[in-house]
């Protein structure tokens, strides 16, 4: 069995969280605005941009990605690298395309964890926050957020930037204890497409080949 390298996108972005967030209220209602916009939607398609730069390491690299998340029953897809992590709210299936394996997985549901179907709404727990200001960026006005974790975590702080009329996460970076920064570059949002609850599981016969790897 191979390891996934989306581990890596997963780690850093869908941290599971448990205390109860406090911070400035001017950040809250800003905050509070995405969550609430996000949840109005059924299905949502994101496509992003995800980047690494790691001084110690001399790397810099980026990779393209889509994100299909269905937060109300938790269901997502994520395609980045060649590779997809699919859940249908209960089971998470990791497919290793190029390795032709699937690794599968129970879906931690306790109310304090977090996957990608809450990507948007990630900050609500666990989490001490900032309001920085606005700033203008090709025209367009984003509201800009900083959020510092208020149990020891890997990372020591990530930074949101908002679009202030579409009450819309633009851009997500982590900064990690070792100098690492991950960057999640928000490049199309559309809210409630059309995909059947089949698109969130994975078939193993549609996949003839595909080496099942069980981890439950």
């Amino acid at each position: 069995m191979k390891k996934s390298s989306i581990s890596l996108f997963v780690a850093f972005l869908f941290v599971s969280l448990s205390a109860v967030a406090q911070s400035d209220p001017e950040a809250k209602a800003i905050l509070a605005g995405v969550s609430k916009k996000y949840r109005s939607y059924d299905v949502v398609k994101v496509d992003f941009v995800y980047s690494i730069k790691s001084p110690q390491a001399n790397i810099s690299q980026s990779q393209s990605g889509v994100l299909y998340a269905k937060s109300k029953s938790n269901k997502y897809k994520v395609i980045i690298g060649g590779q997809e992590l699919i859940s249908d709210g209960k089971v998470q299936w990791t497919y290793l395309k190029q390795d032709k394996e699937v690794q599968v997985s129970e879906i931690d549901n306790s109310p304090n964890s977090l996957n990608p179907a809450k990507i948007f709404t990630m900050y609500e727990k666990g989490f001490k926050y900032v309001y920085l200001g606005e700033t203008t960026i090709g025209g367009r006005r984003y509201q800009n957020v900083e959020l510092a974790p208020l149990q020891n975590r890997s990372f020591s702080k990530v930074k949101l930037r908002i679009d202030k009329v579409n009450k819309q996460l633009s851009n997500i970076v982590v900064y990690d204890k070792n100098g690492n920064v991950y960057t999640y570059q928000i490049k199309t949002f559309t809210p409630n497409v059309k995909v059947s609850d089949a698109f969130f599981t994975f078939d193993a016969k549609a996949h003839p080949g595909v080496d099942v790897v069980d981890l439950r």
